[in-house]
């Protein structure tokens, strides 16, 4: 099969890294095994060093909003350019811990960023290119965010108010709901069910895309 870029996408707490190990499962099953790894922000020195400013921020100094937003699509195209789009050129497959329809979530959502200046950034720093496949794993904010706690101390961006996280959600649901490319996975029940739900969602992808 012709190299894909297949993105996971959700909350805190929904389960994207259980989900990228079940799709290299499934991957694997079907014939795939040249698979590189990214996740955002970070997947580059560059782009790592954006990750912690932006999770960890600086001390003595507030991040604005803005600068959140430019330093996440710096350490993005810094991504796409020297990982992401090298490995789909040689024939791997890509899968990503988010991609741009993270920002468009939390900075055009939680933020409250206007419509056309994320769509105007998008364009200028990635111009065509987008995923071939996202899997958007959709929990309800109480839910993910309990689960995020489980696992440890919150970062920068997991602290923010609940009110934040459902917009964030309601934004992701949105763009889900009219593009053919993002495939909803109701995230919200056990491991097991949501291993299943994803397993039957990309197993059916594949199958008419191969």
């Amino acid at each position: 099969m012709k190299s894909k870029f297949i993105v996971i996408e959700g909350l805190e707490g929904a389960g994207k890294t259980t989900a990228r190990d079940l799709l290299v499962d499934v991957l694997r099953q079907h014939g795939v095994t040249d698979i590189v790894f990214t996740r955002e922000p970070g997947g580059t020195p560059l782009a790592e060093a954006l990750r912690t400013l932006i999770k960890e921020g600086v001390t003595g100094e507030e991040i604005t909003d803005k600068a959140e937003l430019l330093m996440l699509y710096a350490a993005r195209v810094q991504l796409v350019d020297t990982i992401i789009k090298p490995a789909l050129a040689r024939g791997a497959w890509v899968v990503g811990d988010r991609h741009d329809l993270s920002s468009q979530a939390y900075q055009g959502g939680g933020r409250g960023f206007d419509r056309e200046l994320m769509d105007t950034l998008r364009q200028a720093v990635l111009g065509d290119f987008t995923p071939d496949l996202t899997l958007y794993l959709d929990v309800a904010p109480e839910t993910g965010l309990q689960r995020a706690r489980s696992r440890g101390a919150l970062d920068r961006i997991e602290q923010e108010s609940l009110d934040f996280f459902h917009r964030t959600r309601a934004r992701y649901q949105e763009i889900a709901a009219r593009d053919p490319s993002i495939l909803t996975v109701d995230a919200n029940g056990t491991p097991q069910q949501v291993s299943e739900a994803l397993r039957q969602t990309l197993t059916r992808w594949l199958s008419e895309h191969n």
